[in-house]
């Protein structure tokens, strides 16, 4: 009964249930948005090096490092490192600073890294042409240099760069290697950089003795609390830290700022969710809305049924089924609008998205659980009527 009097209501049953369908397409698209989103940034930040711990001069201060002008570090500090910590695999001392580049006619200003040979495996650069330079290259402070594919593209667009000489803020260094794009991130492009050795940036380029951090591959990600505590202790000593006094460094792993960047993504995830939503809630007053509509114009058949026998709960189920047959109809052709929408921002949009069995059965649960609470009072309100007036009602 229920069924035939929503057929016998065909539009106005379609445009009470096209509210849950926006609904549950929302939620499902969102979601997938989000998630997509997600899964996209802890992949670039996986980019740049994976079971690796960080150590920046200076003393933490709540969430942030404060550094400034610290020099407390030294490259001694990374050799140090190198040569007593166990269970590691490379370490990357790095001093950096914006620089103006020269080639020919063409200007442009970017990052010059100083580091050593460790760091393109630890931070997951490749070559694409040439090489990087070797530990002797390094001691020696020599005037070479390898480019990101940001610093060729606006450099030397077409050319072959390698074997070529840049200038670096008016001195010559000599290009022998290029690495593979990694792709800009929303706040940095980690390909608009060169690297130059350390000893070159810091004697020839920045006239500095500090560093500006370290970094460190662990072999196993198991490891990484024990690591970060021997270099701890080794750099309080060599630093002549004594007992109850704050550390002048701050060493942080990469799984604590994978898990900030995942927990961040995660929140806009659900609020994206929580806004399509509202849409859901505004699809569940519609159907309540309706429903008190049908059980005015229905006041003399319910009052038919129950002078003939109908009990209470009979006419509150009916009146039930017909919200709940509403929000399931519109939350099945919602899942199906939702998905579509999210591989087409996929396909047109060249956006990932991830749409997961959790959030279209959190959309469809949810429709339908919408249903059930704003159905419950006008099937109610037709349950209670008083057969008499209900047979006497025009």
């Amino acid at each position: 009964m229920a069924l035939r009097s929503l057929i016998a209501n065909k539009l106005r049953s379609f445009l009470t249930a096209l509210g849950i369908v926006i609904g549950v397409a929302s939620v499902i698209s969102m979601i997938s948005i989000g998630e997509g989103a997600r899964k996209q940034t802890l992949e670039t930040i996986a980019k740049f090096g994976t079971n690796i711990i960080s150590v920046k001069p200076g003393q933490k201060k709540t969430r942030h490092v404060s550094t400034g002008k610290v020099t407390t570090l030294i490259l001694n500090d990374a050799y140090a490192i190198d040569a007593h910590v166990d269970l590691i695999t490379g370490v990357a001392p790095q001093i950096y600073q914006s620089a103006q580049l020269k080639f020919e006619n063409k200007n442009s200003n970017s990052t010059v890294r100083g580091t050593t040979a460790d760091y393109p495996r630890l931070s997951n650069f490749e070559i694409q042409k040439g090489r990087f330079f070797n530990k002797e290259e390094t001691n020696g402070a020599k005037r070479i240099c390898i480019l990101g594919a940001t610093v060729v593209k606006n450099l030397f667009e077409d050319k072959d760069p390698i074997g070529q000489f840049i200038k670096v803020d008016g001195d010559n260094y000599l290009v022998i290697g290029t690495t593979e794009p990694k792709g800009a991130l929303s706040w940095w492009d980690p390909d608009d950089q060169i690297f130059v050795p350390i000893t070159t940036a810091q004697k020839r380029l920045f006239g500095k003795n500090h560093i500006q951090s370290i970094d460190i591959q662990v072999e196993d990600i198991n490891d990484l609390e024990t690591v970060k505590e021997s270099i701890t202790k080794l750099l309080r000593r060599r630093h002549d830290i004594r007992e109850g006094k704050e550390d002048d460094f701050y060493v942080s792993n990469s799984s604590q700022w994978l898990n900030s960047w995942g927990d961040a993504a995660k929140t806009f995830t659900f609020l994206l969710g929580g806004i399509a939503a509202i849409s859901l809630m505004v699809g569940g007053i519609g159907i309540m809305n309706i429903m008190l509509v049908s059980v005015i114009e229905r006041t003399r058949e319910i009052g038919i049924r129950k002078a003939i026998g109908a009990k209470k709960g009979e006419i509150l189920q009916q009146f039930l089924i017909e919200s709940i047959l509403i929000s399931f109809m519109g939350g099945g052709v919602g899942i199906a609008i939702g998905i579509g929408i999210s591989k087409a921002v996929s396909k047109m949009g060249g956006w990932d998205t991830v749409i997961s069995l959790q959030s279209i059965l959190l959309a469809f649960g949810f429709s339908v659980a919408v249903g059930v609470f704003f159905g419950y009072y006008p099937a109610n309100k037709a349950s209670n009527l008083n057969p008499i007036e209900a047979l006497r009602y025009e």
